[in-house]
């Protein structure tokens, strides 16, 4: 069998239906006992009871093939047990025959094999035995079909697409929540592990639903299947600590899927800007449309990061593929905050023009990465325009042929608009795109008028608010003290914001440390347990595939995982919450001095600024800012 993964290295990438034609059939005429699909059992050897069992376990498994399979796979096929295969192998497709390992023959003959436990996906011995059939008859049938080279079909399976579109990637990074992860080796194993779920597992529709369309499609048939939970489930990971864990997302409730821009700044990882895709989600019981688009509070953002709580990546480390790159989703209100109160940076929401179809495999698709998916950032060749390309691309297979190939934040969101997928003209109008949510501005110019306030009554020697908030706290000190009533409110919301800057600092220099071992301070080991709780217990928020370790289950979780899911997310917060209580005065003295020091000063103004307002007030008669 040819390796799928050097293969790949160099093939090209066509545009692919949404749905795959089934083919013509190519069998004789039905009624002809020399038609379709045979299989030939090698009796050589075996006692009759041996030969009843086995031709019981290849009928069980013709009467599982589709129509169209028997009629493609038009010929006959050996089947002998041998004693040649690898303890460990159930079975393997020759160039002709289709062996079986003979050492399973045994418990197969007496019965025991159905209720012989196995450790492997099938679980019991009898049912490894049908899926192994199953599966080498799919290697027979694409070697003939080719199944495993539709562009499509690689889409789906998770060979990405190159962001130039002239070759798939090598490595398949749907690794989570895997059946199999023999799937995973190259696309012919892909297909055939698929095939096995496809024929024998009911609930194959619900945790693989694009998968099983297109199997269905290409046979013109499908097995019976199970009623599949209602949306999508998501991880919430946002900070409210009164959210549920586990979120359901309702297509039917998207009214939009726009295209998320931050705009940049001077940082290098952050100059071409960050893209994400904001779905507008209605309130309950709001019908779908326009009116949607002010339901904020239940918009949602995909975002490929490293973190939930990070947003700026080290240079070094995002050059070379250290982070992961995952899907989260978040509430568009923490994603507005993030980036327009701490770091200073607009958004821009323009809306995709998609069909509610498309809008529909979009958030399938996006569900199938928030579960599945590991990526690696790089700065170059993998970064959030290149994967939210790469969803557009998998999740709406019409933009297959639209040239989307730009490896910067900005330079999507200008594709998007050549080519008519994006309606920018909704930000013409500043004050109407304020107003309406296409636009949320920086609250640097709102930062600036209030330095502008504390500036005209103290004289204060920057020119700018980020020259101000760039001074150390100890240095901006002085200043306080003198400061009137109004001088005084306006600085108090520029210290806040400059606390929680360093506390952003501080938390990412402390992980970066402690996770890199870059550091010999003793006091990372008296911490050194509790830390590794914390990062244990939190894993699962960049992972939620985690909270699912050791249960059954494969792909999009059903419902016993939604409830198992619901408990455990929920013990772990409440774990996690009592851990950082019991860490915070400790992962305070871990600090380097300096971000320490501060981290400190910033408090020490806050807590002076709210007293210095509170005793002024009562001695002023009102407060005006602009």
């Amino acid at each position: 069998m040819l390796s799928g993964a050097l293969l790949l290295a160099g093939l090209p990438v066509h545009a692919s239906p949404q749905q795959a034609t089934p083919p013509q059939s190519s069998g004789p005429p039905p009624g002809d006992p020399s038609a379709g699909l045979r299989l030939r059992l090698d009796t050589q050897g075996l006692a009759p009871a041996q030969v009843d069992a086995s031709q019981r376990l290849l009928d069980d498994a013709l009467a599982r093939l589709p129509p169209q399979f028997m009629n493609q796979l038009d010929r006959a096929v050996p089947v002998r047990w041998s004693d040649a295969l690898p303890h460990a192998s159930y079975g393997r497709a020759e160039r002709t025959d289709l062996l079986l390992n003979r050492r399973l023959l045994p418990a197969l003959t007496d019965g025991s094999a159905a209720t012989l436990r196995s450790d492997r996906p099938h679980r019991s011995q009898r049912r490894e035995l049908l899926a192994t059939v199953l599966h080498e008859l799919t290697h027979f049938l694409d070697r003939e079909q080719r199944l495993s080279d539709d562009p499509r079909l690689l889409d789906l399976a998770g060979w990405q697409v190159k962001v130039h579109r002239r070759s798939r990637l090598a490595d398949n990074r749907f690794v989570d929540r895997s059946p199999d992860p023999y799937e995973l080796t190259d696309p012919e194993e892909f297909v055939a592990v698929n095939m096995e779920y496809f024929l024998l597992d009911p609930a194959y529709a619900c945790r693989r639903p694009a998968l099983h369309r297109w199997f269905s499609a290409y046979f013109d048939w499908s097995p019976p299947q199970d009623d599949c939970a209602a949306g999508y489930p998501f991880l919430d990971t946002s900070d409210d600590p009164d959210a549920k864990v586990v979120g359901i997302l309702d297509p039917e409730r998207v009214y939009q899927v726009d295209y998320l821009l931050a705009e940049g700044n001077d940082q290098l990882m952050s100059r071409w800007g960050h893209g994400m895709l904001r779905l507008v989600v209605c309130a309950p019981g709001r019908p779908r449309g326009p009116d949607c688009r002010l339901d904020l509070q239940h918009h949602l953002v995909l975002s490929f990061r490293a973190f939930v709580d990070d947003v700026q990546l080290s240079s070094w480390r995002g050059l070379t593929g250290s982070y992961p790159s995952r899907l989260f989703v978040l509430p568009l209100s923490q994603v507005v905050e993030e980036y327009t109160k701490d770091q200073l940076r607009g958004l821009r929401s323009v809306p995709l023009r998609l069909e509610r179809d498309e809008v529909a495999g979009l958030l399938e698709r996006a569900a199938k990465l928030h579960w599945s998916y590991d990526g690696r950032y790089y700065f170059l060749t993998n970064n959030c325009a290149v994967e939210t390309f790469k969803l557009l691309h998998d999740g709406v297979p019409r933009l297959v042929a639209e040239r989307l190939d730009s490896i910067t934040p900005t330079g999507l969101m200008r594709q998007l608009r050549e080519q008519g997928i994006a309606d920018t003209a909704v930000l013409d109008d500043r004050r109407e795109a304020l107003r309406l949510g296409y636009r949320f501005d920086s609250l640097r110019e709102r930062f600036q008028a209030m330095y502008d306030v504390a500036r005209g009554e103290l004289a204060l020697p920057p020119a700018s608010v980020e020259g101000w908030l760039d001074a150390s706290p100890d240095a901006r000190r002085p200043w306080l003290r003198d400061a009137g009533l109004r001088a005084s409110a306006a600085l108090l919301l520029l210290e806040q914001a400059a606390y929680r800057r360093e506390v952003l600092l501080a938390r990412e220099d402390l992980k970066r440390r402690y996770l890199d071992r870059t550091t010999d301070d003793p006091r990372f080991a008296d911490a050194d347990e509790q830390l590794q709780q914390v990062l244990e217990q939190s894993g699962f928020l960049s992972r939620p595939a985690e909270l699912l370790d050791g249960q059954a289950g494969y792909g999009l979780p059903q419902h016993g995982e939604l409830q198992w899911l619901a408990a455990e997310g929920a013990r772990r917060r409440v774990g996690l919450q009592r851990l950082g209580e019991q860490l915070t005065a400790e992962v305070r003295e871990l600090l380097d001095p300096a971000a320490r020091a501060r981290l400190d000063g910033a408090q020490a103004n806050v807590t002076l600024l709210g007293d210095r307002l509170r005793a002024l007030h009562e001695a002023g008669d009102g407060l005006r800012l602009p």
